[in-house]
């Protein structure tokens, strides 16, 4: 969708952007406080999670969680908030009609919570359901596990359901106390915001009362090496979910992600694709991702899946083939070309919504605070190179910091073999 972009700096120490879709038929909202649980002790993980699920409820106008959320929902509006281990998010959307109320909903919500005993008991009986429900997800257990065994600030939801017991409504209170301040606070929001509703958001978020603190800094993890392949047996699963990661000990550049954004585009996303596309035309996995992702200190690029035993060695074969292929440069100048015809397509159906659009700046913004300019990003892709993807393909495995996880059907002997197999990326990247 058309839009302009425009970062605000408050003077209360919050930032954020201001995405004006011109006669948008709805507003987004995303408020961002840096308040994951790496900001907490082990044995108090879930008190982030639990302040979050309490956060949206009773107040200072509304006695009661349902009260509240009636008034908000009364229109057809939308509301929800996420935690993970860097932040917590709130969100809301709703018709254009009654922009100010619904911001004004959301700010009295985040400024003036209750915290109230019953409505914490409560949300503490719903908080164990979505963990014991989200512990079915063999991929969700997979990643929290590799990610743990690399050195990274991760539970799984299965340990996170042994440590609710740990905390307490207090624990509640005192982590907002500690991280909702208006330092702390980032924000996108986009609609159709003119002038008039412009100086109305900002008079609205510069006397949220909340109080002044800081804007803390991501954690310094540092990523380590795999002793071993990650092997976690469930004779109650028929197949086998992998992940193998790679990580560069350093963050990317601009072209670095553009090429890394066309070597997905090249290996996995597509039922063409050299991996995807090959795996399927043997019949040896029905589906199969890969990408990449940043944090403070490092980038990792991921493949993942799930196949069955028997086809396992199979598919890393291929796996192994098509990236070798990338190191020494084998990638024919049509393929590009098709990748980022792909790439161009796709980002264009990305950002269709008012919601997609602004979810286009919220990533990277709450991350470190970079506005992407969206404009520029087709003729990024085009720039890209065969010489840049075979660059950045054998950086992301210069660090020799990488491996294997299983989870399902596995045993150590069988992750050691499939292991191994994969070993000769980290020793060609540099042939």
């Amino acid at each position: 969708m058309k839009h302009v972009v425009e970062e605000v700096l408050l003077k209360n120490g919050a930032k954020g952007l201001f995405v004006h879709v011109p006669d948008a038929t709805v507003l987004d909202v995303y408020f961002n406080f840096r308040a994951g649980e790496y900001l907490v002790d082990r044995e108090k993980w879930e008190a982030p999670h639990l302040m979050e699920h309490v956060l949206l409820g009773a107040n200072d106008k509304f006695p009661r969680a349902r009260d509240f959320q009636a008034e908000v929902e009364k229109n057809g509006a939308y509301s929800n908030a996420s935690t993970d281990v860097y932040d917590i998010i709130y969100e809301a959307e709703c018709a254009d009609f009654e922009w100010e109320r619904i911001v004004n909903l959301l700010v009295l919500a985040i400024e003036k919570p209750l915290f109230l005993q019953e409505e914490f008991d409560a949300e503490f009986g719903n908080v164990r359901e979505e963990l014991a429900a989200r512990a079915n997800n063999h991929y969700r257990q997979l990643g929290a596990a590799t990610r743990k065994a690399y050195g990274l600030v991760a539970e799984s939801d299965r340990t996170r359901l042994e440590l609710m017991d740990n905390v307490t409504l207090e624990d509640v209170r005192s982590h907002y106390r500690r991280t909702h301040t208006t330092d702390n606070l980032r924000f996108v929001l986009a609609g159709n915001i003119t002038k008039q509703r412009r100086a109305k958001l900002v008079e609205v978020l510069e006397n949220i009362q909340l109080p002044r603190g800081e804007r803390f800094a991501m954690p310094d993890e540092i990523v380590q090496p795999l002793k071993k392949p990650v092997c976690i047996p469930n004779d109650t699963v028929d197949t086998m979910y992998f992940y193998i990661d790679s990580f560069l000990n350093r963050r990317l550049e601009e072209q670095e992600i553009d090429s890394l954004g066309i070597v997905n585009a090249l290996l996995t996303e597509t039922l063409y694709s050299k991996i995807l596309g090959t795996a399927r035309e043997r019949g040896l996995v029905y589906g199969m991702n890969s990408g990449f992702q940043q944090i403070k200190l490092s980038s990792n690029l991921w493949f993942g899946s799930q196949v069955s035993v028997a086809n396992a060695p199979a598919l890393f074969d291929i796996v192994t083939e098509q990236l070798g292929n990338l190191f020494s440069g084998e990638i024919a100048e049509a393929d590009i070309v098709a990748a980022q015809a792909y790439s161009i397509g796709r980002f264009q159906r990305s950002a269709q919504t008012v919601s997609s659009t602004a979810q286009g700046y919220t990533g990277r913004y709450f991350f470190d605070e970079y506005v992407d300019d969206y404009y520029k990003i087709p003729e990024r892709i085009q720039a890209v190179t065969k010489q840049s993807i075979v660059d950045v393909t054998r950086a992301m495995f210069t660090d020799n910091i990488g491996g294997l996880g299983l989870y399902g059907q596995c045993d150590p002997e069988l992750s050691r073999k499939l292991n191994d197999q994969l070993a000769i990326l980290w020793e060609q990247r540099s042939e």
